[in-house]
């Protein structure tokens, strides 16, 4: 490394042949009150300062976090970039394309890689092409894919609508949430030609009525893009391709790729990560920094640019107490997101600290780290501590690895210790979580809002019989309270009454579970087994674990033939062995219901429980955990106080009461990290190394350069480059600009460029009709991005842009030379056809909303000089620079009607020669107006970046 912090590289003690920067020696006392995640951004500040992309003043900046924070923009260069297919494409059609561009500008191809490793997951297109709407009704809650556990000899595969879960036609499964949808089970069994298995009993499912079409012809749509991420994987460095098919489930796709601490040549340095992955901040929970940016920012790291972010707050969440030993991780994990929320969060950094973190496991810290969103925090960050070297080692790190990576981390301060009494990191302000407070709830009986603390039940439920009939009442008389209805049932006589449980369901719902919940489930199955406990056997109960990662927890550990003891039989899978149990309430038990009046009751742990759905004669229904609905299937009635009343008599006559049979934490982290977790990464591993069959058969050109396929509608090479020289030409002056579009105030990112379907009446339908495609090819924007063709046709297509020249929302201008109103693609083309260069007007905060890659490349290969605003989102900004646009600013009070400006008139921009940050420009109009602007360039480097025509043109003459 190439860094003016040189002298601070040292060996590691444990392993002298391995070097890293002390930063914690270079920091001093300031650095050990910095938070863990700054001291993250530090080190890589210190070891990527090259003077120019990284200054030492940055690296100051952050070890001056307390004071400068909010203050200062500092450049953060990730160790790697995480793409999925959708943002993947575009970078990766840009990196061939420069590979073209350097062979002809006379330079070595072969030198053209992505300057970090870059990992890309083609899972999620192929499974969203599946996920229309036959997985309305999908039994894959939990997303992910599951185990094929045998391997049976291929059938023709038959397009198939899936049955729907059986017995609780109210759970939508994943398919509600759409993010877990997209790595669907069954579907990814489809596209590998075999028939889908029950992973309970092998038994192939069977295949209703044809509602897709034939998955061939899916994997044909998508073979083009398929072929070239295989092309890519062969030929570039530092590029590697998840195939499609390979995931337990996605996150654990994410989590297979961590590195925790990188090993370069024997140089380290922490793991970092940015992504255009929707759940790239789970990688936070591991120790390893991470968030998710835009496809533009994701390529300006792949091509060696470091990300620019305002040197953020930190808030530290100190977690304190110990957790109820009733309290499952959902409940943690909702308590701690609810408490962010409140927190105002927004936009900073989350930082976990207090004797309270060492009891949660790694999967309830990504958990919380993923749901980032919910809160508005960019990242919540768990330094790496004894909990996670512990998952490191069941995730398959193995012994010396682990040794360096402790090693290191303790070097240079960034492993957190629960025992010493090492001071805490200082903070912007510290939000704190007790740990003890949090509580299990169930919801119900008629509304789910309806909070019902466990410890509360007994009295709840009496409360609600004596309540008038409403929202919560039953108005049963005093007298009739404790009526009891005697019933014969198998032979035996039971006695039903108010409260009795008589449906008892373990469903697992993407909203109010997460794997390991189910798995508390069966262990508290296992112990109540073991214990001599029984369920009645009028209670009707199933078990719906839906496939992926629930199945895997429920099957590697062993628990599922103590769940079907107890009733608990798998149900709604669709082979005839799992469907076997949905039938309605025995007659006997719902003719003493009706004739008792009694206000029976339905526990589940799904998401819907209003009155009567569940069976019509079932009153009252709650929702709980899935540890609970076992519990109270068990007890049989919800007027019970587990404190003080046993579920039943075991073995011996003995009491049993829940406190004897619930599973600690401990017992259930050990269980999850040494069956479940290590047989996932060992599974992965296997499949990663495999590859798919597919996959391995699918046929990949090989050549340096890709032999780009003109009759593609997918996959094209774009113009960025064509006019690639050695040395950037001085910035030119914009000479008799028309204006293109005259736009008002927050246009957003999709007005610029549209995602979603193609408009049949758009210039991107022309196009794609005139390559032979029916509207129904056309796909979307999002699955075209690597065609510049449709995506330049679809900049300013969206029908709600409001052009002050058209007076209505249309995607039109007017074409000034000849008076027409074109569609804006055909208006640019005219203009770039005449030689005629374009500007664009607009108001405040242009450029609003997400970031997105063609947001910015697509009004320049429309032709678009510069855009002139009276202001800017400033990531937008910075992406216009990027591409070689110049952001003018009015100045403050000035604006075109204040300037009398109509937008008819042509403009000229004169660029001195030398530029330097907010300098102020003239411009000169066709009707003899002169009015200053601000040309928005806030460093030498943006300055560099435009001079160059954009970062892309930057780079590629590096490689010259």
């Amino acid at each position: 490394p190439g860094s003016p912090y040189q002298p601070a590289v040292e060996a590691l003690e444990s392993h002298p042949e391995k070097k890293f920067y002390n930063v914690s020696k270079l920091g001093g006392s300031k650095y050990d009150t910095l938070p863990y995640s700054i001291r993250v951004l530090f080190e890589s500040s210190v070891r990527n300062c090259d003077g120019f992309l990284v200054k030492e003043t940055d690296a100051m900046n952050i070890l001056d976090w307390k004071t400068k924070q909010n203050h200062v923009e500092v450049p953060f260069c990730p160790a790697r970039v995480v793409l999925q297919d959708f943002t993947g494409i575009p970078a990766m059609v840009d990196f061939a394309a420069m590979r073209e561009a350097v062979r002809n500008a006379g330079g070595d191809p072969m030198k053209v890689n992505p300057a970090c490793p870059t990992d890309l997951t083609v899972d999620h297109s192929l499974q969203i092409d599946f996920s229309k709407c036959a997985i309305q009704n999908a039994p894959n809650p939990g997303g992910g894919e599951q185990k094929p556990p045998a391997k049976l000899s291929p059938m023709k595969a038959q397009p198939r609508k899936l049955p729907p879960c059986r017995g609780h036609s109210g759970c939508r499964g994943s398919c509600s949430t759409g993010e877990s949808a997209r790595s669907s089970g069954p579907f990814s069994a489809q596209i590998e030609n075999t028939p889908i298995l029950c992973p309970f009993h092998l038994q192939p499912v069977p295949e209703p009525e044809t509602v897709l079409k034939n998955q061939e012809m899916e994997f044909g749509r998508n073979r083009e893009r398929l072929q070239f991420f295989k092309w890519s994987s062969k030929v570039f460095e530092n590029i590697s391709i998840i195939p499609p098919e390979t995931g337990t489930a996605h996150q654990v796709n994410l989590e297979y790729l961590s590195r925790v601490v990188f090993d370069v040549k024997d140089f380290l340095h922490p793991d970092s990560v940015v992504g255009t992955d929707s759940h790239t901040t789970m990688v936070n929970g591991l120790g390893i920094l991470g968030w998710g940016v835009g496809g533009i920012e994701t390529e300006a790291v792949m091509l060696g640019m470091p990300v620019t972010l305002t040197l953020p707050e930190v808030v530290g969440c100190e977690l304190t107490g110990t957790v109820s030993p009733f309290a499952t991780s959902i409940d943690i994990v909702l308590s701690i997101t609810k408490h962010l929320r409140q927190a105002d969060v927004a936009g900073k950094f989350v930082e976990f600290f207090g004797s309270g973190v060492s009891q949660l496991s790694v999967a309830d810290r990504t958990t919380i780290a993923n749901m980032c969103p919910e809160y508005g925090a960019i990242l919540s960050f768990f330094p790496v501590d004894n909990v996670t070297l512990k998952h490191l080692k069941h995730a398959g790190f193995d012994k010396a690895k682990l040794e360096v990576t402790e090693a290191y981390l303790k070097a240079v301060k960034l492993f957190r210790n629960d025992e010493s009494s090492s001071r805490e990191p200082e903070y912007s302000q510290v939000v704190q979580v007790s740990l003890s407070s949090i509580i299990p709830y169930v919801s119900g009986p008629k509304r789910s809002q309806d909070r019902v603390a466990v410890n509360n039940m007994k009295s709840d439920f009496q409360a609600c019989l004596n309540e008038k009939s409403g929202v919560k009442g039953f108005q049963i008389a005093a007298e009739k309270q404790n009526d009891i209805v005697p019933v014969q049932y198998e032979g035996n006589e039971y006695k039903l009454s108010h409260g009795c449980v008589v449906i008892a369901a373990v469903i697992s719902c993407t909203n109010n579970c997460n794997p390991s919940v189910m798995l508390a489930a069966g262990l508290l199955a296992k112990k109540a087994v073991e214990a001599g406990l029984v369920v009645k056997p009028y209670i009707r109960t199933s078990l719906s674990p839906g496939s992926g990662m629930v199945t895997h927890y429920l099957s590697s550990s062993g628990v599922l033939p103590y769940l079907s003891k107890l009733g608990f039989e798998v149900v709604g899978y669709g082979c005839s062995t799992c469907v076997g149990n949905t039938a309605p309430l025995p007659e006997a038990i719902r003719n003493a219901i009706k004739q008792g009046d009694i206000i029976a009751c339905g526990v589940l742990s799904g998401t819907k429980n209003f009155e009567g759905r569940l069976c019509d004669c079932v009153r009252a229904n709650y929702l709980a955990s899935p540890p609970l609905v076992v519990a109270y299937a068990i007890a049989g009635t919800v007027r019970i106080d587990f404190d003080t009343e046993p579920l039943g008599t075991g073995f011996n006559g003995k009491s049993i009461y829940l406190r004897d049979i619930w599973p600690t934490r401990q017992e259930l982290h050990t269980v999850e990290e040494e069956c479940v977790i290590s047989s996932m990464f060992k599974e992965l591993k296997e499949k990663m190394e495999k590859g798919n069959k597919r996959w391995n058969l699918l046929e990949a050109p090989e050549s340096t350069l890709f032999p780009w396929d003109l009759k593609s509608t997918y996959i094209r090479c774009p113009s960025f480059f064509d006019k690639l020289a050695k040395e950037p030409v001085s910035p030119q002056a914009v000479e008799n600009a028309h204006v293109l579009l005259y736009l008002g105030d927050s246009v957003t990112t999709d007005h610029i460029s549209p995602a979603g379907s193609i408009a049949r009446s758009s210039a991107a339908a022309k196009y794609l009709t005139s390559k032979g495609l029916t509207p129904r090819e056309f796909n979307s924007y999002g699955a075209r991005r690597g065609n510049d063709a449709v995506m330049t046709r679809g900049t300013f297509a969206n029908i709600k842009l409001l052009n002050k020249f058209i007076g209505k929302p249309a995607p039109k201008t007017i074409h000034f030379p000849s008076g027409q109103t074109l569609d804006v693609f055909e208006a640019a083309e005219l203009y770039q056809k005449e030689g005629i260069p374009v500007i664009i007007l607009a108001g405040k905060k242009y450029g609003l909303g997400s970031s997105r890659d063609w947001a910015a490349k697509g009004p320049f290969l429309l032709g678009v000089k510069a855009v002139l605003a009276e202001s800017y989102e400033k990531v937008h900004k910075s992406q216009l620079i990027g591409i070689g646009i110049a952001p003018l600013q009015f100045r403050p009070g000035e604006n075109p009607s204040t300037l009398g400006l109509t937008g008819r008139e042509q403009f000229s921009i004169l660029f001195p020669p030398e530029l330097s940050p907010r300098m102020t420009l003239d411009i000169k109009t066709s009707t003899g107006k002169v009015f200053s602007v601000i040309a928005l360039f806030e460093n030498n480097m943006e300055i560099t970046l435009y001079k160059n025509g954009g970062s892309l043109n930057f780079v590629a003459r590096r490689f010259l």
